[in-house]
């Protein structure tokens, strides 16, 4: 099964009882609007609010940061999700934020998890059904999640691996983010990139319409930057969200599943005794 599902995939699976479809949409920086206003506005029919503000650790400064078992089963069981549930992730504006929600789910050992290619904008031009107004409370469930931490990497993973070719770290952020040119959108964070790191936006990685390129693009654009299918791939980029477009990537493409750096640059460039490179 394809990590991904076409509008019109979806639009044939509205209504089966198993199928949870989760708008998981967060702004990005540069963007301005408000996710929720936007859900009540005009959402999928059926679909529920995936706030990842909330599937965050609320205990730390850093942006959405994963949280703990027993919240993410908590919360994910609110919304009615369970183990058996078919779960669709889609984002207003694209694939990004769904992308993370679709990366916290696997993280957390949920097995059957997709992504709305190109989104809410997808949905839109295939005539998919939309509701407005409040949404409809979801019966919770009881929800036991099975982390699977191999797929997350923390600060301590990275710099084990400075100076070494033992793994490929990608960064999705912007090209002059990761040269050091444009400044950081939060205070307090160096301009730079991990050392030996390798830049890949994820916008690189989708068309006009905010879709996954054709697989052999991907896989080209990736191997560009050394990915290979034999050594470990770890993601990251500005707080952990878009290194999960990375990560739905190397899937997509067909190579084995990466780690996401959650900290990511929100967190390396904050620490003033951590080395930088700029270009």
């Amino acid at each position: 099964m394809s990590l991904l599902i076409e509008a019109e995939e979806l639009v044939a699976r509205i209504g089966r009882p198993s199928l949870v479809i989760l708008d998981a949409t967060s702004v990005l920086p540069g963007q301005s609007f408000d996710p929720d206003e936007n859900f009540r506005a005009r959402r999928i029919v059926g679909a529920r609010r995936f706030d990842i503000e909330c599937f965050s650790d609320p205990d730390t400064t850093l942006t959405h940061m994963v949280p703990g078992q027993g919240r993410f089963g908590r919360l994910f069981g609110a919304l009615g999700v369970e183990t058996s549930s078919e779960v669709v992730f889609y984002d207003q504006t694209g694939v990004a934020s769904a992308c993370r929600g679709w990366w916290l789910a696997d993280l957390f050992g949920h097995a059957n998890i997709r992504v709305l290619n190109g989104g809410l904008p997808a949905w839109s031009r295939v005539d998919g059904p939309v509701e407005s107004g409040p949404a409809a409370a979801p019966v919770s469930k009881t929800y036991y999640a099975s982390p699977r931490y191999t797929r997350l990497k923390g600060l301590g993973d990275v710099l084990s691996l400075l100076g070494t070719s033992d793994a490929v770290i990608l960064d999705a952020r912007s090209k002059a983010r990761f040269a050091g040119t444009a400044k950081e959108p939060r205070p307090g964070v160096r301009s730079g990139h991990i050392p030996g790191s390798r830049n890949v936006p994820f916008g690189e990685l989708l068309d006009a319409e905010n879709r996954f390129l054709p697989v052999p693009d991907i896989r080209a654009r990736l191997e560009q930057e050394g990915v290979d299918g034999g050594r470990p791939v770890i993601t990251t980029c500005g707080s952990g969200l878009t290194a999960c477009v990375l990560a739905a990537a190397l899937v997509v493409a067909g190579f084995p599943r990466g780690a996401v750096y959650d900290g990511s640059w929100a967190e390396w460039g904050s620490l003033p005794d951590l080395p930088i490179a700029t270009l």
